[in-house]
């Protein structure tokens, strides 16, 4: 039985893609390196460092480690600014209804993020008080596909890894879900996700009910 949910941040409560995009194209277009859309895709779920690394496969030469921390916090004040006019509204479709629908049945609720910029969008969407654990990159040294963020959420929401739902719109997270040992619900569009469970083009397309008749909700011990 499913006694706590752990959802993914960008693109699962929130869309900050473009945000993402903007930024890494502006850096990548200052240094001179080819990238585009397809390329971006493979950022998806990953952690800032390691999109970097892929960004740099096509730099024309070597970069030194603290070159590329320059690049990392450059491409991250450029998200950052666009981040500034994030508000609740920007929520996704489906997103707040789920989460009071699952604390109402008193399933524990937690967010397991690979972004360092969690506490802000967090902050920024007003829905800090609708969970009762956030983990992020700054929490852990090994970000997804790793599965030790989704780990330290069920540690802190006091939930057997077996008992965790994790809802993941990437293929890394959802990798980072079976490592763990928890159920996957791939949240996409494009229905294009390897390995969860189900598969839902969006939180708007699954209801709470509809997670109890797939994977069983059951209240957390008090």
């Amino acid at each position: 039985m499913i006694q706590a949910v752990i959802f993914d941040l960008d693109g699962v409560l929130v869309t900050t893609d473009e945000g993402h995009y903007l930024a890494w194209q502006r850096v990548a277009s200052e240094a001179g390196i080819p990238f585009d859309r397809t390329i971006n895709q493979r950022l998806r779920g990953v952690s800032r460092m390691e999109s970097l690394e892929i960004l740099l496969e096509r730099a024309p030469r070597e970069y030194t480690e603290p070159e590329k921390r320059a690049l990392a916090d450059r491409k991250n004040s450029f998200y950052r600014a666009s981040l500034e006019g994030l508000s609740p509204t920007d929520l996704l479709a489906g997103s707040a209804v789920m989460l009071r629908g699952l604390r109402a049945r008193g399933v524990r609720t937690a967010i397991g993020s690979s972004s360092r910029n969690t506490p802000t969008i967090v902050d920024r969407l007003g829905i800090r008080n609708w969970f009762d654990a956030i983990v992020d990159g700054n929490d852990v040294p090994r970000s997804k596909p790793a599965p030790d963020i989704f780990l330290l959420a069920a540690a802190r929401v006091d939930v057997p890894a077996a008992n965790c739902l994790v809802i993941e719109d990437a293929q890394a997270g959802v990798d980072a879900g079976r490592s763990a040992g928890m159920n996957v619900l791939g949240v996409n569009p494009h229905y294009n996700l390897n390995g969860p469970d189900r598969q839902v083009p969006s939180l708007a397309d699954a209801s709470v009910d509809d997670l109890d008749e797939w994977f069983g909700l059951a209240p957390a011990a008090p």
